[in-house]
């Protein structure tokens, strides 16, 4: 695992042409993710990303912004970034902040490989919460 920001870790894997990062939050705010991420693609050289956010259980107001600034870099290299297993609270918070279209959700890490997005709703259920997708 590697380090993206003090107290938050990364699982990185790879695949052909693509790097899946999954997030393991810290009790901090993710200052510095953005370059960090970065950096892995860059050492990578692949520009095509998939954050798996399954254990990310908010998105505050830095997250998203940390988001945003990634994936102007990734379009700036002609790459992709995903999202896949976000919470219903957190693709709801991308909705209300109008992220959803630049920061798509996906079901799975295959669909968002795959940018297939399924006509059911684009969010995990918490465990023990009752929602249904």
């Amino acid at each position: 695992m590697a380090d993206v920001c003090e107290e938050w870790g990364v699982d990185v894997s790879r695949g052909p042409d693509w790097l899946f990062l999954r997030l393991r939050p810290g009790k901090q705010e993710p200052a510095g993710m953005a370059d960090k991420i970065w950096s892995l693609a860059d050492r990578h050289f692949v520009y095509r990303l998939v954050l798996e956010m399954n254990d990310v259980s908010m998105i505050p107001s830095h997250l998203m912004g940390q988001l945003v600034m990634l994936q102007k870099r990734v379009l700036q290299r002609e790459g992709a970034l995903r999202l896949c297993g976000l919470s219903k609270e957190c693709a709801e918070a991308l909705r209300f902040c109008r992220l959803d279209q630049a920061l798509p959700n996906f079901a799975s890490l295959e669909d968002a490989v795959k940018g297939q997005r399924r006509h059911a709703p684009h969010f995990r259920e918490r465990a023990g919460s009752g929602l249904s997708a």
